[in-house]
């Protein structure tokens, strides 16, 4: 099987202006796609998207989207399905990562919250974007979860709560829309992120203490896994959840 070769196609990415999902757009891009950058914000998706273009030499387009917001996911599908001719890929990106010092303290509001953004939003994006590759005859879908899903800890319960719907959701939807579309999970552990870039090196230590790797994740690295789950190179890979994080799940 050859390497990923994915000209021709249109993929949208969430929350594709900063972190990960810009590392992916770029992946995506690089490997011929037509990328659809999507965050909340119009200004940054349109900013990224001129320098996806001006890096990979493929057009890439902005799309501002709030994926808390339920009505507004299928007309910006649709939209997308309209200005370019079709959607191939869509990654499910988007989201927050809210800690709270006990269960207690978590409100009802910036618990609908999480569970609006991590899990209502891909659920709408995947049954939208699903039907129309499921119509086309092919699609892949990738979800970015997170290790905390499998190993949660009591300041992010909410959030690894609603990565670990997104997992749940992940396997229903690869039979739901399977054979013609494919949907895979990929659940990062710790990435050298704008995130990070305000961790210590104390704080860091304590990250990849017992870390089999040894270090943190290099974004690109996560990227080039997404890129070959949107390719034909992974085609008999779906209903798959797939780690990348540095093995912190195979230590105990």
């Amino acid at each position: 099987m050859s390497a990923a070769d994915l000209t021709g196609r249109v993929a949208l990415v969430t929350g594709a202006t900063r972190g990960l999902g810009r590392a992916v757009a770029d992946g995506l891009a690089a490997a011929g796609a037509t990328v659809v950058v999507s965050s909340r914000k119009a200004e940054a998706c349109a900013e990224v998207a001129r320098q996806v273009t001006e890096a990979s030499g493929v057009q890439a387009h902005p799309l501002p989207l709030h994926v808390g917001d339920w009505d507004a996911i299928e007309p910006a599908v649709d939209s997308v399905v309209r200005d370019l001719g079709r959607i191939d890929v869509l990654v499910n990106n988007a989201g927050i990562a809210p800690l709270a010092p006990s269960a207690y303290d978590v409100g009802e509001a910036l618990f609908d919250k999480t569970i609006d953004v991590n899990l209502k939003g891909p659920f709408r994006l995947m049954a939208v974007a699903g039907r129309h590759m499921h119509a086309a005859g092919s699609g892949s879908i990738i979800n970015v979860s997170s290790i905390g899903a499998e190993r949660p800890s009591p300041p992010e319960a909410t959030y690894a709560a609603s990565k670990n719907g997104l997992n749940a959701l992940t396997r229903a939807f690869a039979q739901e829309y399977g054979p013609q579309v494919r949907v895979n999970c990929v659940m990062p552990g710790a990435f050298a992120t704008d995130m990070a870039a305000g961790w210590d090196e104390e704080f860091i230590g304590l990250v990849t203490d017992r870390l089999p790797a040894g270090r943190l994740g290099d974004p690109r690295e996560l990227a080039s896994l997404v890129v070959h789950l949107a390719s034909d190179a992974s085609g008999y890979t779906t209903g798959a959840l797939i780690p990348v994080d540095g093995g912190r799940t195979a230590v105990y």
